[in-house]
């Protein structure tokens, strides 16, 4: 089964990329009741990185008007917003979370920012004296993955 694509049925799409999130949403809780919280913030971050696709699908016209131009895939012409929504690379999430703060509020840019130091720790681990990563111990990341599964729900309404 094929993803929707935002450029052919966005609203296929947006509910796609809901049960996404709230399926790695439940992941996240899986690993962290079992002890693997370096798995739970990778799913955690996955989680949200699905639900800023979700918001942003709501505001592509918003979007469009930031992200101006077309795309060409696979014969067809896609605008820059819904190329950006369809494939939400980790490296704009926070720009995009900061436009999407304009209609959703602070919080979707304050839990993108935890979602981000999710994924840093998911790599490096935590460590002591913070210099590979944001945390100190396993036990604080976990907090910070309850947290972000808290915004998941919050902004998917579940």
């Amino acid at each position: 089964m094929e993803l929707a694509k935002p450029w052919s049925d966005l609203n296929g799409y947006i509910e796609a990329r809901r049960k996404e999130a709230l399926f790695e949403a439940e992941l996240a809780r899986e690993f962290l009741r079992q002890g693997l919280t370096r798995n739970a913030a990778g799913k955690a971050y996955q989680a949200w990185k699905a639900t800023i696709a979700v918001l942003a699908a709501k505001k592509l016209d918003y979007l469009s008007s930031v992200y101006r131009g077309v795309k060409r895939i696979k014969n067809k012409r896609v605008g820059m917003a819904e190329r950006l929504v369809a494939y939400m690379p980790s490296t704009r999430l926070r720009e995009v979370a900061r436009l999407l703060a304009e209609a959703y509020g602070i919080e979707v840019f304050l839990a993108t920012e935890l979602a981000l130091s999710l994924h840093e720790y998911q790599f490096n681990g935590p460590d002591k004296e913070l210099v590979l990563s944001r945390y100190k111990s396993d036990d604080e990341a976990a907090r910070d993955v309850e947290l972000l599964l808290k915004y998941v729900e919050k902004f998917l309404g579940a």
